[in-house]
């Protein structure tokens, strides 16, 4: 009689099958973490990266700032940093006050020593942003000396023309103050306080015009009051 053939063993399913681990779970209190320190690190690089350049772009301001006051002034021998304190200009710092942050005006003087003009810095928005200028002044004729943009995103090709029409800038040599903006060939010819505005900027350059007129209400009582002090 043949052997009957020997089933098999039944296998149990729990050993056919590798067992498996869970999958960890990623806390979400991980991830914020994550990007906390990741935003930490990006932070301090971007402090590190300043601090090691603040110096050279200091610099770099407190050149472009002698060379405008050279340009507005019309290259003086030298020139004076004076202080807006307590409403008056004064020479030094009172004892303790910061020089960063208090409001400053320039004076310039000739070979001879006698002053030339006061140069100022002031800014208002303008068309796109806030236009920020420098302006030589004669304080005894009340007359503007020269103006110089020292900073302005006005659209290029029209309202950059306040600082690159060279022959709209020059009318801020010797004119009366207050200023009076006019529309091009409509002034009288005859008002040296009248300023053409630009055709298509007409916004930028009365900004410019603007910015002049409501500095020089604010520091004309400044100027004309302060006597030049001795340099120490």
């Amino acid at each position: 009689m043949s052997e009957l053939a020997a089933e098999p063993d039944p296998v149990e399913p729990d050993a056919a099958v590798e067992s498996q681990e869970p999958e960890e779970k990623v806390s979400s209190l991980r991830i914020v973490a994550t990007l906390a320190v990741a935003g930490m690190l990006a932070g301090l690089l971007l402090v590190l990266v300043y601090k090691a350049t603040e110096p050279a772009i200091l610099r770099n301001k407190a050149e472009a700032l002698r060379l405008a006051i050279q340009d507005v002034l019309g290259a003086p021998q030298r020139y004076d940093t004076l202080y807006v304190v307590d409403g008056k200009l004064t020479l030094t710092l009172p004892e303790g006050m910061s020089e960063r942050g208090t409001e400053k005006v320039f004076l310039g003087f000739d070979e001879a020593g006698a002053p030339i003009g006061f140069a100022l810095v002031a800014g208002e928005p303008g068309f796109q942003d806030i236009v920020r200028i420098i302006f030589g002044y004669d304080a005894g004729a009340r007359t503007t000396l020269g103006i110089k943009v020292l900073e302005s995103k006005e659209t290029p090709g029209l309202g950059d023309k306040i600082e690159k029409d060279l022959e709209w800038v020059a009318q801020f040599s010797g004119a009366v103050t207050p200023l009076i903006p006019v529309k091009p060939g409509r002034g009288t010819g005859e008002n040296s306080s009248e300023i053409d505005t630009i055709t298509g900027a007409t916004i930028s350059s009365k900004a410019v015009i603007r910015i002049i007129n409501n500095s020089l209400e604010k520091a004309r009582p400044l100027l004309e009051a302060y006597t030049p002090e001795e340099t120490p």
